[in-house]
């Protein structure tokens, strides 16, 4: 099959790759990251029991605890687009804005439902487990545990 055109530099230029073999490239990015696993080894390991990437859940968040109405986001710089480390491709830009502002978007609609629906939300970016993951773990755990004593208040 042919392949796709793609803009480089203001020209565009033929994809050096077939639209087939970007769409594979595309499907192999992975929805959960190796650090979204490293924290969740952590929490389990502390005894927080929960579910990944609950498919119930808007948005599926990717540690929920729904007893007590805990939801947790690991957000990637580059696909959520941080203020302080995403950098977007060079190439198709136009593309790039849309995708990630839409990303934007929707996690300001998924931040929002939880939040009017009385849920304990938290949401982490990937630069702050690098720089410092135990106390990021330290902080989530603290967070579960409030998120639990909120909800045996109100029982």
């Amino acid at each position: 099959m042919g392949k796709g055109k793609i803009k480089r530099r203001g020209i565009y230029v033929t994809d050096t790759v077939s639209k087939e073999q970007r769409r594979k490239n595309m499907q192999a990015i992975r929805s959960q990251s190796k650090l979204e696993n490293r924290v969740s080894r952590e929490l389990w390991k502390r005894g927080i029991r929960f579910r990944k990437n609950d498919k119930s859940l808007l948005g599926k968040p990717d540690i929920s605890i729904k007893k007590y109405k805990v939801a947790i986001f690991i957000d990637s710089c580059f696909w959520h687009a941080c203020k302080l480390h995403g950098n977007k491709p060079k190439s198709n830009q136009a593309y790039w804005d849309k995708k990630l502002a839409r990303n934007k978007e929707r996690d300001i609609i998924v931040t929002e439902y939880y939040n009017l629906n009385g849920w304990f939300l938290k949401r982490v970016w990937e630069h702050e487990i690098k720089e410092d993951m135990q106390q990021v773990v330290n902080d989530l755990v603290t967070f579960i545990e409030y998120a639990k004593q909120q909800e045996s208040l109100t029982e």
